[in-house]
């Protein structure tokens, strides 16, 4: 019987792996009035371990500085919502962000279907300068650089994205 009891301590003792999520971050919607203040380009990842959400990012070739960061939660990927919690940013046009959360039931729900996101505003983009949804980690093969392949298309790969009401 002892023999059987040393696996099964084993098994307890291994922590739960937790959930990666990454996103580009690219200029925000913008019109032509807006072109020369919703430039530059930025990185965000995250990492969720049971209800804990651990963000960080990073910004730059803004052409303002920035001034707030904050994760928003919309009704789907690309779809704009009302923001949910803030994070600390540091720097100017170049910079970074991060954030630590406990996450309600609801945003939970929201970061598995690929409903939150990042945004970064800046002086002269105060409604937006650079987005990114949070996404499962996934590769980014850079600017303007061909992948063969479909992609990543996150309405067909995040799960439950259409099924879910």
């Amino acid at each position: 019987m002892k023999r059987f009891l040393l696996p099964l301590l084993v098994l307890c003792v291994v922590p739960a792996l937790a959930d990666e999520y990454a996103s580009r971050m690219t200029a925000y919607a913008y019109d032509g009035a807006m072109r020369a203040n919703v430039q530059g380009d930025g990185h965000v990842t995250a990492t969720l371990n049971g209800s804990n959400l651990t963000v960080k990012g990073d910004f730059t070739a803004l052409p303002s500085a920035a001034t707030t960061a904050r994760l928003y939660s919309g009704p789907g990927i690309g779809v704009e919502g009302p923001a949910i919690l803030d994070l600390q940013v540091s720097g100017q046009k170049d910079g970074s962000f991060e954030g630590n959360f406990k996450l309600t039931s609801a945003q939970l729900k929201a970061l598995k279907t690929g409903h939150v996101y990042v945004k970064l505003d800046s002086r002269n983009a105060p409604d937006g300068n650079l987005w990114g949804f949070l996404l499962p980690a996934h590769p980014f093969p850079g600017a303007d650089v061909p992948q063969a392949g479909h992609g990543f298309l996150p309405q067909l790969d995040v799960p439950g994205n259409w099924t879910e009401k």
